[in-house]
């Protein structure tokens, strides 16, 4: 019975996700255990959205220091701030997704079980914009925090 559901899972269609985050820098914001072990700071990576050629976007995100936060182990605040730009000219793929629903572009993990940031990106036709969520998913109480960046097609 578990290959079955397994080879279906395999099967299911993944998000086109952003090929590369990179760390942009860091800036700590409390010192933990006399400085022995890694601050609590905020973080702020960039991605590009694979599917929206030119376009960049700016995460920056809480992260718990600590010895918990060394080995992987603390849960990080559902806090961050995002901002996407053209960087050139703005090509939406085909293969872009369409709809209320939008497709993930980014996602990164807050806590060791079933937490994560993620970034939906949504196209509004009628505007000619491109429209990113970001959001903290959580396996039982949701989050509210958000953050909206659009980016203008032209």
């Amino acid at each position: 019975m578990r290959a079955p559901l397994l080879a279906a899972l395999l099967l299911l269609p993944l998000p086109s996700l952003a090929q590369e985050t990179r760390e942009i820098g860091h800036v700590n914001t409390a010192i933990t255990n006399l400085g022995l072990t890694r601050s609590h700071r905020v973080v702020v990576e960039r991605f590009d959205d694979p599917e929206v050629r030119n376009v960049s976007c700016w995460i920056s995100q809480a992260r718990t220091g600590g010895l918990s936060g060394m080995l992987g182990v603390a849960e990080d605040p559902a806090r961050f701030a995002l901002n996407c730009a053209a960087t050139g000219a703005v090509e939406i793929q085909p293969g872009a997704r369409r709809g209320d629903r939008g497709e993930v572009v980014f996602e990164s993990n807050t806590s060791l079980f079933f937490k994560e940031t993620r970034v939906h990106r949504f196209i509004d036709e009628e505007r000619n914009t491109v429209v990113y969520l970001a959001w903290s998913t959580r396996l039982i109480d949701g989050s509210p925090y958000n953050a909206v960046a659009v980016v203008p097609v032209r």
